[in-house]
């Protein structure tokens, strides 16, 4: 069967758009943003190890070349500056799940999702090799999920979206291999049972790159300190949380409330502050997680705070508190009246779209209690992201778009925008430079913009469309 001349030309139209998508697709840091948005702050011009590409290419064309092929950097420019702090902030993947009753095209398209999510992690972390990795709760959609659906999702979470090596995700594997319920009333004991003292010290690390090989002392930009932060999606607001939903948080993400401390005792000292913002305010369903959670900020205040001088990066779900109009959620706090279907939960929190005033203020004198340091707060929750100053006047901390304490150092907090495809597939890009002249950590902060998942999904559609016309072609006919 002969194929017209006509016809070639089509399907060779075809194929050149499908290659001009994927390239889209794959260099949308450099395309679709200014180079600079999807690097790190300050970051040199990068060099080839081929001198060629040196000699014949502009600097910035090298640099942009270099940062989508790690492969052709010189040796000593593939890893960050480990005097620098490099992370990456993913909001709100909120993931789906399959049940019975799914239509097949939804089941399609979680599947997509999965791989569109998981495309915008990969190519940000193979360009710019963090030391450290954030997702910023609301990992899965629903809390509302049995233990199996839970680990089905988190199996998909370390498969498809943050793709980690096998030693990683071992607990993952073996969990959702074995698919028994876990065993929360054993853990809820355990739990119950801890002194107060040692659940704090559990909660306090030093100099962790590495959840997996404590004993490195360098960030480990192969596989970076990936943290999980508790979302309301993920254990439910105070008002809904139960031990089965933290217990099964805790095996399959860790902890939900921690510090690590960094360059302890050194100009250079930082840290960061992992809070559950879910478990600060009641009425709660079970009153000991406000209590532990509490206690985990005391004894932050008490024992680590004197000897502490440092900056602090807050990662915490739920934005502080501000006045409307600042960012697209205003202040909101919601409880249940009238509940018959759970009569039980009348009264307490049902959700909140900010944390309340008290609590806001509370928070932040503790969390940064060093009047002359920086320091940055970074939070997910509400999609649309917003980026405020939080400034101290007259003993309290007040929001506002611009920065003007004069009383003690003013803290930026970023509320980062979802990773989701309506949001264009954000990615956070945080860096932290140590300021030598002022003895004071540098943070600054870009979005690295994707576009929406249709573009993804075109992408693959197109590619497997020419490769059958292609295939039609070479099977079929000749002209």
């Amino acid at each position: 069967m002969a194929i017209s001349p006509r016809t070639k030309a089509i399907i060779d139209l075809l194929t050149i758009g499908a290659i001009l998508l994927n390239f889209f697709v794959y260099f949308y840091p450099d395309i679709l943003n200014d180079t600079q948005q999807c690097n790190w702050h300050n970051a040199p011009l990068l060099k080839s190890k081929y001198p060629i590409i040196n000699d014949n290419l502009s600097p910035d064309w090298v640099n942009k070349l270099v940062l989508n092929f790690p492969q052709f950097r010189q040796e000593e420019e593939v890893k960050g500056d480990d005097k620098e702090i490099h992370m990456l902030l993913f909001g709100d993947p909120q993931i789906n799940g399959n049940w019975p009753s799914t239509k097949y095209i939804k089941r399609l398209d979680n599947y997509g999702n999965d791989y569109y999510l998981g495309h915008i992690y990969n190519t940000m972390k193979t360009r710019l090799n963090p030391s450290h990795v954030t997702v910023m709760g609301d990992l899965f959609s629903s809390q509302w999920i049995l233990d199996s659906e839970f680990y089905n999702r988190t199996y998909r979470y370390v498969e498809r979206l943050f793709p980690q090596p096998e030693e990683y995700k071992q607990n993952v594997l073996s969990i959702h291999s074995e698919h028994k319920n876990y065993d929360w009333q054993a853990w809820m004991r355990k739990e119950q049972a801890l002194d107060p003292n040692v659940r704090f010290q559990s909660r306090v690390y030093n100099d962790v790159y590495d959840w997996i090989h404590r004993e490195r002392s360098t960030p480990n930009y192969d596989q970076p300190l990936f943290i999980n932060l508790t979302g309301n999606h993920d254990i439910g607001y105070s008002g809904d949380a139960t031990w089965q939903h933290m217990a099964r948080f805790h095996l399959l993400f860790g902890q939900n409330n921690y510090v690590i401390n960094y360059n302890k005792g050194t100009p250079e000292e930082w840290r960061i502050v992992v809070l559950d913002s879910l478990t600060l305010e009641g009425p709660a369903l079970q009153e000991e997680f406000l209590n532990y959670t509490w206690s985990f900020l005391e004894n932050l205040r008490d024992k680590e705070n004197p000897s502490f001088n440092g900056s602090t990066i807050l990662l915490t779900h739920v934005p502080m508190y501000k006045v409307a109009g600042l960012c697209r959620d205003g202040p909101e706090h919601r409880y249940y009246e009238n509940y018959e279907k759970e009569p039980y939960k009348n009264g307490k929190l049902r959700s909140h779209n900010h944390l309340a005033y008290d609590t806001t203020q509370k928070v932040m004198d503790i969390v940064f209690p060093n009047k002359d340091k920086s320091g940055i707060i970074l939070t997910g929750h509400d999609h649309e992201g917003c980026d405020d100053w939080y400034n101290y006047k007259n003993g309290e901390w007040v929001a506002s778009k611009e920065r003007s304490s004069t009383e003690r150092e003013s803290v930026r907090e970023i509320v980062v925008r979802a990773m989701m495809g309506e949001f264009d597939g954000q990615t956070g890009v945080l860096t932290g430079q140590y300021d030598k002249s002022h003895n004071d950590w540098d943070f600054n902060f870009t979005y690295c913009s994707f576009t929406v998942q249709h573009w993804w999904w075109a992408s693959k559609v197109a590619i497997l469309v020419v490769i059958l016309l292609q295939s039609f072609v070479k099977l079929f006919g000749s002209i």
